[in-house]
């Protein structure tokens, strides 16, 4: 499924308009099917309500679920709903299996249950089992749309076989192979069966390392798994090795699209899904977003009380308050630069232990480099400014020390909340801002209020 719609499209989306209008049903069949199914995707979601109602009449339930299934989710339920629940279930039936099911995830228990009760048993049977899966893990996002071999069969016989199901299955360039009990034993190539002696039985010709992940496992660690191993299909097995379905590369582009938009929110200090859905009302962002802020309104009155304790630091030497924003800005900058570096190797599984501790200290290196630098300029600057070369030389080792302190913690949070099993994104970038506030506020006005002597 796509993401939006974009601003340059490929056809004459008034034309398309004007059949509908002019109640046209073949003409606008002709024009709409002869685009490609994503440009069909753009175009329908440039229609209005009453347009698509009149299109919904014009198209079968299988040219729909081929316009449906290149939507992005939220608009795709949007779609589904305004339907006539038969028309819905026709077009939910024709959908592949994993994509009805993500759908049928966004609506309440009541629609579910009045969506499958009409629709063709089969296949109601067939999204049921999916829909007992836990959400974001492997079963919930496999297909029951494959086709799989059996050791005893010859390639002859396998041919055939893939020849009648096909038509039918997701994906076929990569077969996988079944004992006489149905355990997960093999996996075999279209290539491999098209150059195979056709009187060669599959147990011979397969590959017996097969790679696959359990029914239960994270959506987010078989997404890594089929990224380390370049793979088009992962096969899902349950306890006892039987194979259940398959996991195609499509679904998990869409799993690591899902994962980084809630990684994004995290980060953001947003719950739920606020940043991704445009018809949420300000009444509910306002809601969604209010903890968080109001968490981070005390955190930062810290900072404002640990400045007021420097009360007489800046009745002797005011100028040093203007400085205030220029090192905290600097500091926030820097700990959430840090803190995107970390947070993103952890979601992709990149930091072994060794490789923590390497990012740790190329962390504090860049730190003291930056800070080093932006400490430099900063006092040549304040030097020709104000003409006081100390003055330059103490917000100079400020920066320097506070960049170092918040590159330092911008990777070491996120390390120690997920060696406490807590998500790493939680430690977002509002979060870290105000840590290296306070930081900041101790390490400037503690320097200032030390060496005052020379600031007089």
């Amino acid at each position: 499924m796509v993401n939006g719609v974009k601003e340059e499209i490929q056809f004459d989306l008034n034309v398309l308009k004007e059949t509908i209008e002019k109640n046209e049903p073949e003409t606008f069949r002709e024009l709409f099917l002869h685009l490609h199914p994503y440009e069909q995707s753009l175009a329908f979601q440039l229609l209005s309500k009453e347009e698509r109602l009149e299109v919904y009449a014009y198209l079968s339930p299988f040219e729909v679920s081929e316009v449906i299934e290149y939507i992005d989710l939220d608009e795709a339920v949007i779609f589904m709903t305004e339907m006539e629940p038969r028309f819905a279930t026709d077009v939910l039936a024709e959908m592949a299996v994993d994509d009805a099911v993500d759908i049928l995830q966004q609506l309440s228990i009541d629609e579910v249950a009045s969506l499958l009760v009409v629709m063709d048993k089969d296949a109601a049977d067939e999204i049921k089992t999916l829909l007992h899966y836990e959400e974001k893990t492997a079963g919930s996002i496999m297909t029951t749309e494959y086709v799989s071999l059996y050791t005893t069969q010859t390639v002859r016989e396998a041919l055939q076989e893939m020849k009648d199901k096909a038509p039918d299955a997701e994906t076929i360039y990569y077969t996988y192979v079944l004992d006489e009990q149905k355990h997960l034993v093999g996996v075999i190539s279209l290539r491999d069966l098209i150059v195979a002696d056709e009187d060669e039985k599959i147990e011979h010709v397969m590959s017996e390392n097969v790679v696959s992940v359990s029914v239960g496992r994270d959506q987010r660690e078989v997404a890594q798994m089929i990224r380390d191993y370049d793979f088009l299909a992962m096969p899902v097995v349950d306890f006892q090795n039987h194979l259940l379905g398959i996991i195609t590369v499509d679904d998990i582009i869409d799993v690591m699209e899902e994962e980084a938009s809630e990684e994004y929110s995290k980060f953001a200090a947003l719950s739920g899904k606020g940043t991704r859905e445009l018809d949420v009302s300000p009444v509910q962002a306002a809601r969604k977003r209010l903890p968080w802020l109001i968490i981070l309104l005390f955190l930062g009155m810290i900072t404002a009380s640990l400045i007021g304790s420097f009360e007489s630091t800046l009745e002797q030497v005011p100028i040093v308050a203007i400085f205030i924003p220029l090192i905290a800005g600097m500091a926030g900058n820097a700990g959430t630069q840090s803190l995107a570096v970390a947070v993103r190797g952890l979601a992709m599984g990149e930091y072994i232990a060794e490789k923590k501790l390497k990012l740790v200290l190329k962390e504090i290196t860049t730190g003291v480099l930056v800070g080093g630098s932006c400490g430099i300029v900063v006092t040549c600057f304040i030097y020709f400014w104000k003409g006081s070369f100390f003055l330059g030389l103490l917000v100079g080792i400020a920066i320097l020390a506070t960049l170092t302190v918040a590159t330092l913690s911008g990777a070491l949070i996120p390390l120690i909340m997920e060696r406490l099993n807590i998500d790493p994104a939680v430690a977002s970038g509002p979060f870290i801002t105000t840590l290296n506030d306070i930081t900041s506020v101790i390490i400037y006005f503690g320097m200032a209020t030390v060496f005052i002597s020379y600031l007089l």
